[in-house]
């Protein structure tokens, strides 16, 4: 099994220098293959298969950064052909653009290549970086690859990815939950509780407003632009990473609490495009919290169940099992016409997700 760790990184000002040229040569070396790869079937019709060792001599800048960074910019650039031919609709790889914010490179651990060693950070070609290690790492975990970013706000970290042997064991059901997405709380469980959502973004969207206002009034690429634009990101870093701390928190409790949860399979970007629902649906990001929901409960040997994005679970009693058709967004209650319950329309949603779940899990 694989797991990573995220960690601040704090690099002095010529490890700065060193991970600007990498972030560089990386870019430099997917974009011209690509381009090599597009010209070459322009002229042939068939693929070139190149690699960064070839552009080496006429470009010998790219012999001072890592050759594994390189390496690694190969096999993304191949996996997005493979993707596109794949399918289509993923779409041709594009060229990577210098203006960018988000920078990063990935290497490999080739015998101790990388490694952590008092609270520092091993690289090629860049040595001991100090980094702030919040947690500590299992013994019998064994160091394969990391990948260095830069957020636009400047700030450095590494994913730290690690390999190891654990064999997990499936839990016996005996708590059971349903979510049911709320667009304004997240979410609502089948026992009614809702998660309280904080909504950072709505609330930081007056300020965000009002500074990238001045961001756009003043010249671009200039200091005070630069500085501006600094600032934008920040807030925009500190509105993720609050999200982010919330769902965590969040789905570390759920995941402790039950041991089969199930929630519906939604399209958020067609919700959010067709409903005009676009801020609520990116300040909510249902789909990180399930990604992390799910992970939490895989490595504890628990369940989550995911139900089809058809099952009316809005519209079928949860006592009778009769169905409304007569039900639209604006009726958060309704009284089944059969058994005469009165529901709540989101808990309602939730009890059915949660019969449905458990129906699968045991089928």
């Amino acid at each position: 099994m694989n797991k990573a760790y995220k960690f601040r990184l704090c690099p002095t000002s010529a490890q700065r220098e060193m991970f600007a040229k990498t972030f560089g040569c990386v870019r430099f070396i997917y974009n011209k293959m690509l381009g090599d790869k597009i010209e070459h079937y322009n002229e042939t019709s068939e693929t070139l298969k190149n690699t960064p060792a070839q552009y080496k001599i006429p470009f010998e800048f790219l012999k001072e950064v890592d050759s594994l960074a390189l390496a690694n910019a190969q096999l993304n650039l191949d996996k997005a052909y493979r993707n596109f031919f794949r399918d289509k609709a993923v779409g041709f790889p594009k060229f990577k653009s210098k203006k960018n914010n988000h920078r990063s490179y990935t290497t490999n651990n080739q015998g101790g290549t990388v490694r952590i060693e008092n609270d520092c950070l091993k690289l090629p070609k860049i040595g001991f970086v100090k980094i702030k290690q919040h947690r500590e790492i299992p013994g019998h975990y064994t160091l394969k690859s990391v990948t260095v970013s830069q957020t636009p706000s400047g700030k450095y970290f590494a994913s730290i990815l690690f390999e190891y042997e654990q064999t997990i064991e499936p839990v016996e059901v005996n708590s059971t939950v349903g979510l049911d997405f709320s667009m304004s709380e997240l979410y609502v469980d089948s026992n009614g509780n809702e998660a309280n959502y904080p909504r950072y973004y709505r609330r930081k969207l007056d300020k965000l407003k009002k500074m990238s206002r001045a961001l756009s009034k003043m010249k671009k690429f200039s200091n005070n632009w630069y500085k501006q634009k600094r600032k934008v990101a920040v807030l925009h870093e500190k509105i993720a990473n609050q999200r982010k701390d919330f769902l965590h928190k969040q789905s570390r409790q759920i995941a402790n609490a039950y041991d089969l949860v199930g929630v519906e399979d939604l399209n958020m970007k067609a919700m959010s495009q067709a409903l005009n629902f676009g801020k609520s649906v990116a300040d909510n990001s249902w789909g990180m919290f399930r990604t992390l929901l799910r992970y939490k409960l895989e490595e504890q040997g628990k369940y989550f169940v995911t139900i089809d994005k058809w099952f009316p679970s809005s519209k079928l009693c949860n006592k009778c099992g009769a169905k409304t058709d007569d039900l639209t967004l604006s009726i958060r209650e309704w009284v089944c016409p059969d058994c005469g319950t009165s529901h709540d329309r989101d808990v309602n949603a939730a009890v059915n997700i949660k019969n449905e779940a458990v129906r699968l899990a045991t089928a």
